[in-house]
């Protein structure tokens, strides 16, 4: 077997869904399987996974063990050469395993491999590739500088040696995955990517970016970043430190003043004014009650939208790589996107990289 895939859940039946229909696709011909490991979830998504995806492993737990120990037991079950790690709030595209894997086959000292993100409004997600998260660098981050955070020195749809990948989507060789010993368990949420990825570089192994394929990460259940990512994010690097570096007062300092910062940010808000987004549907065969719900304009072209629209794409009519490049490639145009699953009453999105999802039912 040539691919696992690797999927934890947490609460986001909708976006689950969403997502296995473009993996299955994705999938196509390679030899695969895929692993979704729920950490307990209340919403329905077992029930979702039972019925409509029989093929997909199922891994139940009867308590959320966070993300480390829940990707470790998937993993375990695995028989894939290759794993990929990746987030139930993500859309892949039909080509995303094929090219990485033809990549990944050509490297001779292989060790993670991410790929380009963007977020559910079409931009571009800096954080799939970072710099090691040195004391003065994660100073300058907590404080609302990640400039030296990303890996900017690499361009978007560049493949490069990389340092640091971002847990939501990763691919590497089963053997390396139990090499590494899995995610470190001391984490809960946040920084066990960082980790995995600076271990990979401790043993030896180059990291890569893959700017070859680009795949939706709507991060519809994240944490915004607010004075509680803070805290998190501290608690994570606190761990990170701790474990391979010396504990600094500096960096102490610096979260304390960016919560206080977040804390004053958040109070001094101003609330903006909602925009009336008018609704446009690209369909060949429209879904009467999304219709009689939405009552949109139907349209064959992006070249049709005006500005301050909502652009509802149906994955029944267009491919999960169009559905991508159309969110790109319009990203500037003040547009809101929603994504219609097949065979689906319902639309989801997430407007930016800060925002909750988004689902309507109708």
């Amino acid at each position: 077997m040539k691919l696992s895939v690797v999927i934890l859940n947490y609460n986001v039946r909708y976006f689950l869904e969403l997502c296995l229909q473009s993996v299955e696709a994705a999938l196509g011909e390679i030899p695969s399987e895929i692993i979704v490991i729920d950490n307990n979830s209340k919403d329905g998504s077992c029930e979702m996974l039972k019925e409509k995806f029989p093929s997909v492993i199922l891994i139940q737990n009867t308590s959320n063990v966070g993300f480390s120990k829940a990707n470790n037991q998937a993993v375990k079950v695995a028989k894939g050469e290759y794993v990929c790690i990746l987030n139930p709030d993500t859309v892949v595209a039909e080509d995303t395993f094929e090219s990485i894997l033809n990549f990944a086959d050509k490297q001779t000292n292989l060790g993670i491999i991410g790929c380009r993100l963007i977020d559910g409004s079409g931009k571009y997600l800096p954080e799939c590739k970072r710099n090691i998260p040195l004391v003065d660098i994660a100073i300058k981050k907590v404080l609302g500088n990640s400039k030296k955070y990303f890996a900017n020195h690499i361009r978007e749809f560049d493949n490069k040696e990389v340092e640091i990948l971002v847990g939501a989507f990763m691919v590497l060789k089963r053997s390396l995955y139990n090499a590494l010993d899995g995610f470190d368990e001391d984490y809960f949420m946040y920084g066990e990517d960082i980790d995995f990825s600076f271990r990979s570089l401790k043993k030896g192994y180059d990291n890569y970016y893959f700017g070859g394929t680009s795949v939706i990460h709507f991060k519809g259940e994240s944490t915004r970043r607010n004075s509680i990512y803070i805290k998190r994010f501290y608690g994570a690097m606190q761990i990170f430190y701790k474990k391979h570096f010396k504990a600094n007062v500096l960096f102490d300092l610096g979260v304390f003043l960016g919560i206080k910062l977040m804390t004053l940010l958040k109070s001094s808000k101003q609330q903006h004014c909602n925009v009336m987004y008018k609704p446009f549907l690209i369909s060949t065969k429209p879904n009467s009650r999304l219709v009689k719900k939405l009552n949109p304009k139907i349209i064959t072209s992006v070249d049709e939208i005006e500005s301050n629209s909502e652009l509802v794409l149906d994955a029944s009519s267009l491919t999960f790589k169009s559905i991508i490049k159309q969110m790109q490639a319009n990203k500037e145009k003040q547009l809101i996107f929603k994504i219609q699953p097949k065979r689906c009453n319902y639309i989801l999105g997430s407007d930016s990289a800060d925002s909750i999802g988004d689902v309507i039912q109708f």
